[in-house]
């Protein structure tokens, strides 16, 4: 920062050191909202059209004499197929909110369903299993709260033979984890994470995909830090080979599957983002495994115009964002490594994919070059080398989150040393800085001060330049604002005694 009042600079050291301050406290801040954004959803299966019932009728909403009767009928039918029937229009009837309020109401029904979702009899069993996940996909908590009965089952189930029934229960279990704390605390002791760990090793896609739902939905509940991720061996999620396989469904190769890699992507994220114990992820390889499969990524949209490629993008992206700003990946050696050119362009290939097809995840992909760049002279090197600061500069009229990362990136490189602020100007930055510093947003102007603080510093020509661009005008719209002012003034002197 300037000293405003006698219009000198301070040491060099000393204004890089508090503009890195000043940096790290506000990604800080931004990661802090990021965590606090995290998506929960819930996930619906159906395998038929859900308004037609057996004879061509349209489902109703069931009432408490409907329900008892179809519960009677799949208990007690004499055929099969009439108590299978009976159990495919329940479940039909379950499809509305106003059914489901009536069901966990009535006396007996859930007991009569476990029942039925314990029977030796696999289609009664995979029908009862539907009607379970139809309640677990209830907007309504007590929905879910009364399906508590079923959640023991449903995880011994996890160990069956059917992979579509697995799935059923997988999804199930998603659910009801998303809606309730009290579920959750039931599921603990019951032993979901070790079953979880155990479906990690099946070999079918559905059941990897439903398995990466659940285990999301269970990793953003908001005590997965203290009490589901930490490790006390073999009972929580870092101490049992989740983290392993999880890596390793995220290996780029021909057995990636971009459904599955999505899913587990987010979980990933989320055990990251939970800050427990990163160091073991780093050293499981996780940093040169996203590595990896962010340049995979990068390749894939050359190839094709696939619009579901975005969806790993991001959770990736946030991923080595997150796993850069550890200590551990300080000491950037060996297979922890990730100083390469190779990063640097497949980042860039998905800006520009991002710019054409999905501009608001531009944020993403600028996060992580500001945490590859912040202490990385060999990557800002690799920016400069590659040319690829005027396509930076292209971002700027994006949005002003935008701007501020660009010109964060931009700060990182110029605090590196008058051999990068000479690579930096002159150039195409001087006009777009008085683009921004023209700009009504006080981050996209106090970044853009930043930026001259440091050119000014490392670059003296860059105070004349400024000064024929009538950059003392621009700088006095915003000497008024109280954000501004010690920046704005430190900046004015420093012009006029250059």
């Amino acid at each position: 920062m300037w000293s405003g009042r006698q219009g000198r600079l301070r040491p060099v050291g000393c204004v890089v050191e508090e503009l890195r301050c000043r940096r790290r406290e506000r990604e800080a801040a931004l990661r802090k909202a990021r965590r606090e954004q995290q998506l929960i959803s819930k996930r619906l299966l159906r395998d038929d059209v859900p308004v037609e019932a057996e004879g061509g009728c349209v489902a109703m909403i069931l009432g408490e004499a409907e329900i008892q009767q179809f519960l009677q009928l799949a208990q007690r039918g004499t055929e099969e197929k009439e108590r299978e029937r009976a159990l495919v229009s329940l479940r039909r009837g379950l499809q509305h909110p106003e059914t489901q309020r009536t069901f966990i109401w009535l006396e007996g029904s859930m007991r009569t369903l476990v029942g039925l979702l314990t029977s030796n009899q696999a289609l009664l069993q995979l029908e009862a299993a539907r009607c379970l996940h139809e309640l677990s996909h209830s907007e309504q908590s007590a929905v879910a709260e009364a399906c508590l009965p079923a959640t023991s089952y449903l995880l011994t189930y996890l160990s069956g033979h059917s992979s579509d029934f697995i799935e059923l229960c997988l999804y199930t279990l998603g659910n009801l984890i998303v809606e309730s704390e009290a579920v959750r605390r039931q599921l603990l002791p019951q032993g979901i994470v070790p079953a979880l760990a155990a479906c990690i090793q099946s070999p079918h896609l559905t059941v990897l995909e439903a398995l990466g739902y659940a285990l999301s939905q269970l990793l953003q509940a908001k005590e997965a830090p203290e009490m589901i991720i930490p490790s006390p061996v073999g009972s929580s999620v870092l101490g049992s080979a989740l983290p392993q396989h999880i890596l390793r469904l995220l290996q780029p190769g021909p057995k990636l599957n971009l459904g599955v890699a999505v899913e587990f992507a987010w979980c990933l994220h989320y055990i990251i983002c939970s800050q427990v114990n990163n160091a073991l992820l780093i050293s499981h390889g996780g940093l040169s495994i996203l590595g990896m499969l962010l340049l995979d990524v990068a390749g894939a949209v050359q190839r094709t115009e696939d619009a579901g490629l975005e969806l790993l993008a991001c959770p990736v992206l946030r991923c080595l964002s997150n796993l850069l700003t550890e200590a551990a990946v300080e000491v950037m050696g060996g297979p922890n490594q990730l100083e390469d050119e190779h990063v640097v362009a497949a980042l860039f290939i998905l800006l520009q994919f991002f710019l054409q097809k999905q501009p608001s995840l531009l944020p993403e992909g600028l996060w992580l070059l500001n945490n590859l760049t912040a202490n990385s002279p060999c990557f800002c090197t690799s920016l400069l080398s590659m040319d690829l600061i005027e396509p930076l500069l292209q971002l700027l009229p994006v949005s002003n989150v935008v701007s501020v990362l660009v010109l964060t990136v931009l700060c990182n490189v110029a605090e590196k040393g008058p051999a990068y602020c000479q690579r930096l100007w002159p150039g195409p930055l001087l006009p777009c800085l008085m683009g921004t510093l023209a700009s009504s947003d006080t981050e996209v102007v106090g970044q853009s001060l930043e930026l001259l603080q440091l050119l000014f510093l490392y670059r003296p020509e860059a105070v004349e330049a400024f000064l024929q661009q009538s950059g003392l005008q621009v700088l006095e719209k915003h000497q008024e604002e109280a954000q501004l002012q010690e920046r704005v003034h430190a900046l004015q002197q420093t012009a006029l005694h250059r």
